[in-house]
């Protein structure tokens, strides 16, 4: 087996932890590449010949590898998302082990799923388009100014950097947005608006209960709050009912569609999978990309295939050594 790992060394804390699954990964006769990102490399040139491998591992947080699963995109090219970063909420979604021998094993069996991009375009103050992938969420307006807050933190505080941003935006701006899904418009006030391709956030908390990145959909999450007060029904919901599906999830209102144009009153951050655009926008356009990756996952991702244990179909993995799954 030929396989490219393409890990960036700046995600997280600097985990080590790819360099253990990559001594789990390879067997007698196989070739690996470890490819690391230079500072200002384009995800599309560290997966410029993805097709010459049998297998691509994405290592790095969820910025780095929504931008490889980006340039991978209907390429046909299996890929591991191997969590090196701060939140990795796209692994915590596709429900995989954390564990790198137990995902070092998914990859020589080969069984993948097909999941779901999403792609943005926006426009910003000086009218200029910009076009980006996204795997998890995006958004505008409280949850964009935490992603931005929080950079400086990350590498120092992981995941508490974002709830140190959000204690310091305890009074967010509540903007008017005129949401249109699938040609139908509504007009709602709040203090932010996301689109999601995935329903599980920090504290494996399902925003949207029946989300999935395999159902060719986005879903418009608009919290409905006006002010700091009105964020408590929502976070007392989460904790006592992380899955959604008795408390639900007040004060917010999502819409569910393929296409979606938002238009804030005014110019307005936004954030993509954790990383802040510079500057503001004026509007944004989404829509779904279906069916867009092949993702590896192993038996306890509900994603995994039904039809067969093994990728028995796909000839690159014949010489793979199946052996059972690592007991945990």
């Amino acid at each position: 087996m030929r396989c490219l790992i393409v890990h960036n060394l700046r995600s997280g804390f600097g985990s080590t932890a790819i360099f253990e699954f990559e001594r789990a990964l390879v067997f007698s006769g196989d070739e690996v590449v470890l490819r690391t990102l230079g500072e200002d490399e384009r995800a599309a040139d560290a997966v410029r010949d993805a097709e010459d491998f049998d297998l691509v591992v994405l290592s790095g947080g969820d910025g780095t590898t929504t931008n490889l699963l980006y340039a991978l995109r209907y390429r046909g090219v299996p890929a591991c998302v191997f969590p090196s970063g701060t939140a990795n909420l796209y692994c915590i979604n596709l429900g995989d082990s954390v564990d790198p021998t137990s995902l070092a094993h998914a990859c020589r069996v080969g069984a993948t799923a097909t999941t779901d991009l999403g792609e943005v375009t926006y426009v910003d103050v000086d009218g200029k388009e910009h076009v980006r992938g996204f795997s998890i969420m995006m958004g505008t307006g409280f949850d964009a100014q935490i992603m931005r807050d929080a950079v400086a933190g990350k590498q120092a505080l992981g995941e508490s950097a974002y709830f140190a941003a959000a204690v310091a935006n305890a009074r967010p701006a509540v903007h008017h947005f005129k949401i249109t899904v699938d040609g139908e418009t509504y007009e709602r006030d709040g203090i932010s608006c996301l689109i999601a391709n995935n329903a599980t956030i920090q504290g494996d908390v399902r925003i949207v209960p029946d989300g999935r990145m395999d159902d060719g959909l986005l879903d418009v999450i608009m919290l409905e709050q006006t002010d700091a007060v009105g964020l408590i029904k929502p976070i007392v919901a989460s904790l006592m009912d992380h899955e959604g599906t008795q408390l639900g999830r007040p004060q917010i209102e999502t819409f569910r569609g393929r296409d979606i144009l938002i238009e804030p009153d005014q110019p307005i951050p936004l954030e993509y999978d954790g990383e802040p655009a510079p500057g503001l926008v004026k509007s944004y356009h989404a829509h779904a990309l279906a069916g867009a990756n092949q993702v590896i996952v192993s038996p306890i991702s509900p994603y995994y295939p039904a039809e067969s244990p093994y990728n028995e179909a796909n000839p690159r993995f014949d010489s793979a050594v199946i052996r059972p799954y690592p007991t945990l």
